[in-house]
Formats: structure tokens, C-alpha cells, sequence
């Protein structure tokens, strides 16, 4: 699978090719996310869902007041421009572990907020915004999705123009989100892998 907004000699050899406007990642992705959390609750079984809850923080409860409303999280202060991060902390036990459910279920474990919060990132939406065919979207995310089942794996693998977007940290951190939903952080084959022309590159 190749994206890119511009066809590319690498585009030439995918088997996929999807074209998006440029610094439109996130959606691209956030609509992967979303595609993947909704065909884990039709088809659970298609996914690792082991290493989801013993492997991630996906079962950790999460502070009941934390949330997300019009775009901003809990703490806003429009004043100052900066959040106040009291409310975005794990619940914790009596010896300061964070409390887990296991099961997925409970409304302010990690889980169930990331789907909550990846709810707006649907197939329409995220190709009026990436300007992606719809046919070709959901090819890529059916594809990549297939990737979560166990002992299968799947490589992201990205240049550094994907950190170089003034949001380049938030591509990157959901390239992650997107890996841990599928268990391909930390086994063969699978991981982010930046290409670069420096050592330390990522």
C-alpha cells in the first residue's frame, strides 16, 4: 500500500496506491483507526485482541472527568492558550496502579474513549477531507486491517516529511495508535519505520 499525493515510482509498484491532499494524514489515519475499532466489535476474532488488552494501556481506567468537546480536551484555558492536565490521568488503586477493565467495556477505560474519539472519522468524512476515492480508502483500510489478526504483521514505514508538518507529532502518534490497535508494535515485520538520509532519523 502506497499514500502519497504525488504518484511516485513507488506508487508504480504498490498494489494500492491512494492519493491525498497534503497534511491530510491524520484523518487518512484517524479514519483507519476508526474503521479498525468498529471491525473489532463486528469481528473480534480477526484481531489480536490479547496483545490489545495485556500489551497497551487500551484496559486502563481513565480519570472520569477527562474529555474531548468541539475539538478540545478537558483543561482548556482560552486565556492562557495551555491546558490544565489534572483531569488526564489514569484512576489508580490504593498503591497508585492504575485501574484496569479488562473486558473493554467500561466507558472511561482507554479503549472505549479512543472510540469515541475516533467516531467523527468516518469513510465520507475522511475523504472529503484527504480528497481519497472512497473505493480506494476502504481497500486500503480492509487491507491493513487484515494485518491485526494473530501471527500476521504489518510495517508502517515513513519518510521524514511525515514529522515535518508543524503536527508532525500528532501523525506520528497516531501511526501509533493505529500499530498498538493491531499488534504490530514489537513483533517481526510489523513497527514504524522511518527512512531518512541521517542516522538519527526517524
Amino acid at each position: 500500500i502506497h499514500v502519497d499525493p504525488r504518484f511516485t515510482r513507488t506508487s508504480a509498484k504498490a498494489d494500492i496506491y491512494a492519493r491525498l491532499r497534503t497534511g491530510t494524514d491524520i484523518a487518512f489515519v484517524g479514519g483507519m483507526i476508526k474503521y479498525v475499532l468498529d471491525d473489532m466489535e463486528r469481528n473480534p476474532r480477526n484481531y489480536n485482541l490479547e496483545y490489545v488488552r495485556e500489551y497497551t494501556n487500551a484496559a486502563f481506567l481513565v480519570n472520569p472527568d477527562f474529555g474531548f468537546k468541539d475539538g478540545l480536551f478537558t483543561g482548556w484555558d482560552t486565556a492562557k492558550k495551555s491546558y490544565d492536565k489534572s483531569t488526564w490521568g489514569y484512576q489508580l488503586d490504593e498503591n497508585g496502579v492504575p485501574r484496569m477493565d479488562i473486558t473493554l467495556q467500561d466507558p472511561n477505560c482507554v479503549f472505549q474513549l479512543l472510540k469515541k474519539h475516533f467516531s467523527r472519522y468516518d469513510a465520507d468524512a475522511v475523504c472529503q477531507i484527504t480528497g481519497t476515492h472512497e473505493d480506494t480508502y476502504l481497500e486500503v483500510c480492509r487491507t491493513y486491517a487484515a494485518t491485526g489478526a494473530s501471527g500476521k504483521a504489518g510495517a508502517i514505514v515513513l519518510s521524514s516529511g511525515a514529522c515535518e508538518h508543524t503536527h508532525g507529532t500528532q501523525n506520528v502518534r497516531s501511526f501509533g495508535i493505529l500499530q498498538l490497535l493491531l499488534g504490530n508494535i514489537g513483533v517481526a515485520g510489523g513497527g514504524l519505520n522511518g527512512i531518512a538520509g541521517a542516522v538519527n532519523g526517524l
